[in-house]
């Protein structure tokens, strides 16, 4: 499963039933997921937050945009936040194993055909972007619908990368991108006057000096007589929830005014806010293993269906031919990869601000549930297998049944050669940031890496077992061969 999620934002806030609608049609899609729908009537925004794997997600995010142009007339809207489109913007985060590369391959497949079937011009944006200025999503909003729908067909600057240079009439232009995780973060002043909130923006914001990964704008909210910071926290490891506010208070008490009160709009990784209590708390030593919806959800875990490591173990040791030594494989670069995400945790005080330490926590975090995953299917392909063999022995000399004992043979050799590849990849990884850990984990350190040559090494053997098999059955392995080669230390 290589899964996504897609946070489309349409400019839409005050009509209830259009947000519904528009939500509907993604969710009737079978596969995607509609985790969270949020709207802001001073904004004139709606947020919505979905969940699949890619061509589900696809489709469903493609028929809210439908909806959305079908029902939304920017040359009536007026609301607080800018806006370009109906459908405004629509970034796709890689989740789990997926990565930034595939999230921009959904962005570009969707521009194409958002402008071929709906007539609206698309900008890539964030990690899609195809022109520097175009990673930046103010930029690409920059005159919102009225200063892009004049500009568009004269100014080459403005030339979509998908569409004709013209702007759909009603429902205007669009910003499709790829990028991580982000936080949407207001803090509501106690004063009317935006213009304070415009130069405490000025001042927490990245781009002019600020907090990293931060992005901001002044907001007026005129029907609560407030003032708001609006914030985009791009990349909370870096700039967590408590320091962005900790500089908005600051700020705006050396401006003559408090905060009143904060929001998050839209979804939040949950350490995100583990953050925010361990350091409004000054918790020293807290374990996030010791939250009680955490120790629940073990326990679920372990129910049938979530095989705890006790009874794994109990079957990798049964006389049954699964699951066997590829699963076991697997098994050992998960424990490397959790082990490796220990001796980052404990180099750092809090969050990783290393990028090198936090993109190897994240890798790591990725493949430890990979590796579970390849355990399990590691199993189901032996499995494949053994009934392949009996249907090609029952109907000897029938050619469909020898082709399908030959695929599953093939993969047999493919989920193990995954295994290795991973094994080799992560090790690597951890090996070049070793140097940047704390020396007191280097046996843990150590540990970690045997625990990947471990599975690299069990990987190969599986896979050099199922290639002799290959041959003998006369299919061609030269493909496989050539990368279990390359693995092998």
């Amino acid at each position: 499963m290589t899964p996504f999620e897609c946070v489309p934002n349409f400019s839409e806030g005050r009509d209830g039933a259009k947000v519904e609608r528009i939500a509907a049609a993604a969710g009737e899609v079978p596969g995607v997921t509609v985790l969270d729908v949020e709207r802001n009537a001073d904004h004139h925004r709606a947020v919505v937050t979905l969940y699949g794997e890619a061509e589900p997600l696809l489709e469903g995010v493609f028929r809210a945009m439908r909806v959305a142009t079908e029902t939304i007339d920017l040359t009536q809207h007026h609301g607080e936040h800018p806006r370009m489109g109906a459908t405004d913007v629509v970034p796709f985060v890689p989740i789990g194993d997926a990565t930034m590369e595939q999230a921009v391959q959904l962005a570009e497949r969707l521009g194409t055909r958002v402008a071929r079937e709906l007539g609206i011009p698309v900008y890539l944006y964030a990690a899609a972007a195809r022109r520097p200025e175009r990673r930046d999503l103010a930029e690409v909003r920059r005159g919102e619908f009225e200063g892009i729908r004049a500009s568009i067909g004269t100014d080459p600057a403005r030339a979509p990368d998908f569409g004709e240079p013209r702007v759909h009439p009603t429902a205007g232009a669009v910003a499709i991108g790829a990028r991580p995780v982000l936080i949407a973060y207001n803090v509501r002043l106690a004063t009317a006057d935006v213009g304070v909130a415009k130069k405490i923006a000025h001042l927490v914001r990245g781009r002019d000096g600020g907090l990293p990964e931060v992005k901001a704008l002044g907001f007026e909210i005129a029907e609560r007589h407030r003032a708001e910071v609006s914030m985009n926290l791009t990349d909370y490891r870096v700039t967590p929830v408590p320091r962005a506010f900790d500089a908005v208070r600051r700020a705006a008490e050396g401006l003559g005014t408090t905060v009143e009160e904060s929001e998050i709009v839209g979804l939040v990784p949950e350490d995100a806010l583990f953050d925010a209590a361990e350091a409004a708390l000054q918790l020293r030593g807290f374990e996030r293993r010791a939250v009680l919806e955490r120790r629940v959800r073990a326990a679920e875990e372990a129910k049938p269906g979530h095989e705890p490591i006790r009874q794994f173990l109990g079957r990798l040791a049964a006389r049954t031919p699964t699951p066997g030594g590829g699963s076991a494989a697997a098994i050992a670069g998960a424990l490397g990869c959790a082990l490796g995400e220990m001796v980052i945790a404990y180099s750092s005080k809090g969050p990783p601000t290393d990028p090198e330490l936090r993109d190897a926590a994240s890798g790591l975090a990725a493949g430890r549930e990979r590796f579970l995953v390849l355990g399990e299917d590691d199993a189901r392909a032996y499995e494949a297998v053994r009934a392949a063999g009996r249907a090609r022995k029952e109907r000897p000399g029938d050619a469909s049944a020898t082709a399908a004992y030959t695929s599953a043979l093939r993969g047999a050799a493919e989920v193990p050669l995954e295994t290795a590849r991973r094994a080799s990849e992560l090790a690597q990884r951890l090996a070049a940031i070793g140097p940047r850990t704390n020396v007191a984990l280097g046996s843990d350190l150590a540990t970690a890496g045997a625990l990947f040559r471990a599975a690299l090494e069990g990987a190969l053997a599986n896979v050099r077992t199922n290639l002799e098999a290959l041959e003998k059955a006369g299919a061609p392995v030269d493909d496989l061969r050539v990368e279990a080669k390359k693995l092998t230390p």
